[in-house]
């Protein structure tokens, strides 16, 4: 009887796995497509109408299409001192940043348990930002929900893997620049130097391009600059003083 319940548990586990493998075949993205075609939408442009729709709002949605050289040197050097600063040398994922985050976040949920030891637990949704890099946040965008569950960690990694194997450091960086959220309605580098600084994005200064680089983590909420002036100020001095060490791709600004 314990054998027979044993067994119908493996086969269960086996037949979940199984499935799980021909669903994220079904609906894995076409990556290679993206070598010469820009993306239409994505994930969160598409959450974004639905929460719009679902107050009964007209979605916003200001975006302009712009090629990297069209983008401050300024702009993408801060982006990835404030969001992956190894951008250049990692193939995906930054392991030590993940640690980090990985360890922070694990002081942060023992902090709010307090002496409730049954609380001492891995939270993976303490697991943030701050260990995903650039092309994590772009296969996150581009493709999966806002959710923070091991199931789309896992479809984040596998799309990852893959975008760094098809994609070039350049495209991968020209793409999150131009689908990234930098406010309500607001989508990629031009519409947001347009909006903050009333400037094409090729025209930012360096004091410029990390204030937007700063709003990135929450552009609607914690680094909003109408919300939290001043934290975004702090972010802001903090990026710029990185910016001079950040090592570039090749062929990039």
């Amino acid at each position: 009887m314990v054998w027979r319940v044993i067994k119908f548990t493996i086969y269960g586990l086996i037949g979940v796995g199984l499935g799980f493998l021909i669903y994220a075949w079904l609906t894995f993205p076409n990556l290679a497509w993206l070598k010469d075609h820009n993306p239409e939408t994505s994930a969160i442009i598409e959450e974004r109408v639905r929460e719009a729709r679902a107050r009964g709002e007209e979605p916003k949605r200001i975006q302009e299409w712009v090629p990297l050289e069209k983008i401050s040197p300024n702009l993408q050097r801060a982006v990835l001192a404030g969001e992956d600063k190894n951008f250049a040398t990692h193939h995906g994922f930054d392991y030590d940043a993940i640690e980090k985050a990985w360890e922070e976040g694990q002081k942060q949920t023992q902090a709010e348990a307090g002496n409730d030891q049954s609380s001492w637990l891995p939270d993976f949704s303490a697991f943030k930002r701050g260990g995903s890099t650039i092309t994590q946040q772009l296969a996150k965008n581009l493709y999966l929900s806002l959710e923070r569950s091991i199931t789309r960690k896992i479809r984040e990694a596998i799309i990852t893997y893959f975008m760094e194997r098809t994609l070039s450091k350049r495209r991968i960086l020209e793409i999150y620049l131009n689908v990234i959220e930098w406010g309500d309605g607001i989508y990629g580098a031009e519409a947001a130097a347009q909006t903050y600084f009333h400037k094409h994005a090729s025209d930012l200064t360096a004091s410029e391009a990390a204030f937007l680089s700063a709003m990135i983590p929450s552009p609607l909420n914690i680094f909003n600059p109408q919300k939290n002036p001043r934290r975004l100020a702090r972010r802001q001095k903090i990026i710029l003083r990185g910016m001079p060490y950040i090592k570039m791709p090749e062929g990039t600004g």
